[in-house]
């Protein structure tokens, strides 16, 4: 499989920007897809389409026109066509229909007496925006392959669900593979969404040669939602379903960490200063958590779990301290701004409640900083991942590779993570507060030799799959269903 790749994706591996100067500046794109993918693109010929998002994006799509500039970060070198959209086709697109409408789909999030309403506004942002964008990505993808043989394209996730059924019908030819990063929820949950717009999107999924998520139970779900909402034939045993006489097959690739990156970045010399600084205010006992400030991520039942836990067991007061490391996001969403501030308050609430003159129970920092969070996984006694829904969240892998103290984990049962690793965690229920108190309780009290053999296991179980696996067994498939 030695032809050129084209990786497509919303975000691309880099971001453009214009320094104080006026000078542009280059830096890595954010998220585990860039992580994931950037070993990929650095052992094999391919070429990164993706949107152009800021300002500086957008000059440089200007600027190659319908051709692609090259980059290197980080010793690995990028192949990037960026495609520019309506800036209003592209609100619409992002901040109406991926987020949240889709997200909130995908994860449960809709208090569904209350919202989504679909409204014109909605069906607008929909033909006007999701199917614009994704038509906008589709054209130059086909642009970009034409000349080539039996071409390899591989999607990603929830924003370009319609974006291969545009590819299909004019490159019939084209070998496309689209990974999903995010949970794929029951079919009960897609009956939000207009029948014609939740047709577009599985018709638009099944134009793939093969569908991929971390987990067997999301290939499950889809499965489902194809026998339920479409009518189609699935097969449980291939796990494949039959559409306009193609077969599509569904499989499951977990992601694994880059333990390599990972390590290096826990020697660094910024990393042992955070180190320093948190050694030195540390009480008996650490519980951090390093999420996005994601409504999925659960992290008000979390403080309120920590809060009914001090409040049953004043014995650990002062002895105890919560770091919350949350990066924002997505705050021009209303339902992330509001979501931010209601963590803030009850932050408040709860050290007013436990606090005293010299100790803060929970520590907020809102801002992202890889180096402080690696700093904090090589030292937590507990780490809570409580998430409501998660596609993998490889925060419950990564802070266990690097912690040196036989930290804890705390799992939610519906992280993708726990299919992997749920066995040696502390497993709960996202929902039920008093588990969680319950579980952030026998952590701190669990014997050191029962505390050794959990993280000694996780270790081993997170440690047998990295980046290049996952890579490796997509490519495998593919290979596998071109052969027949």
């Amino acid at each position: 499989m030695s032809e050129q790749l084209v990786v497509v994706s919303n975000r691309g591996p880099v971001s453009f920007e214009r320094d104080e100067n006026g000078e542009r500046q280059v830096s890595l794109g954010g998220g585990g897809l860039v992580t994931a993918l950037s070993g990929l693109v650095a052992h094999r010929k391919a070429l990164w389409i993706a949107s152009a998002m800021t300002e500086e994006d957008i000059e440089v799509a200007r600027e190659t026109e319908r051709g692609s500039v090259e980059i290197e970060l980080d010793e690995v070198g990028y192949d990037l066509c960026l495609v520019e959209s309506d800036p209003d086709a592209y609100e619409g697109f992002y901040n109406t229909i991926a987020n949240p409408i889709l997200w909130f789909i995908q994860h449960y999030l809709w208090d569904l007496s209350n919202a989504p309403d679909i409204r014109q506004v909605e069906a607008d942002a929909w033909d006007h925006g999701y199917v614009s964008v994704n038509a906008d990505i589709a054209e130059r993808v086909v642009q970009q392959i034409e000349g080539l043989d039996d071409p390899l394209v591989m999607l990603h996730d929830y924003h370009l669900y319609t974006c291969p059924a545009l590819i299909r019908e004019q490159r019939p030819d084209a070998f496309l593979h689209h990974f999903v990063h995010i949970p794929w929820s029951q079919p009960d949950s897609w009956r939000i969404l207009p029948r014609r717009m939740r047709e577009a999107i599985f018709n638009g999924m099944l134009a793939n040669d093969i569908i991929g998520f971390h987990t067997r139970a999301y290939c499950r779900n889809f499965l489902h939602c194809c026998n339920e909402l479409l009518g189609l034939e699935v097969d449980y045993e291939r796990w494949s379903v039959s559409h306009d006489g193609r077969e599509t097959w569904v499989r499951a690739y977990p992601l694994g960490i880059d333990k390599q990156r990972l390590e290096r970045a826990a020697e660094s010399d910024e990393v042992a200063e955070y180190e320093q600084e948190l050694l030195r205010r540390r009480r008996d006992h650490l519980i951090i958590r390093v999420d996005r400030a994601d409504l999925s991520k659960n992290v008000l039942r979390g403080f309120t779990a920590f809060d009914t836990f001090l409040t049953q067991h004043p014995e650990f007061r002062e002895r105890v301290t919560f770091i919350a490391h949350l990066q924002p996001s997505r705050q021009d969403v209303p339902e992330y701004r509001e979501y931010l501030e209601r963590i803030e308050a009850l932050v408040a609430v709860v050290n007013h409640r436990h606090g005293t003159t010299d100790w803060m129970p929970i520590d907020l920092r809102i801002y992202e900083n890889f180096p402080e969070a690696v700093a904090r996984y090589k030292h937590f006694d507990l780490l809570i991942v409580n998430a409501i829904f998660d596609g993998m969240n490889l925060v419950a892998k990564e802070a266990p590779a690097l912690n040196t103290r036989d930290g804890v984990l705390m799992l939610s049962e519906n992280t993708g993570a726990h299919e992997e690793i749920g066995d040696r965690a502390l497993t709960v229920n996202p929902f039920d507060i008093q588990e969680q108190a319950d579980a952030i309780h026998e952590a701190l009290t669990m014997g050191p030799e029962a505390r050794r053999e959990r993280a000694y296991a996780l270790r081993e179980i997170v440690n047998r799959r990295d980046p290049g696996d996952w890579i490796d067994e997509q490519l495998a498939d593919i290979k596998a269903k071109r052969a027949g």
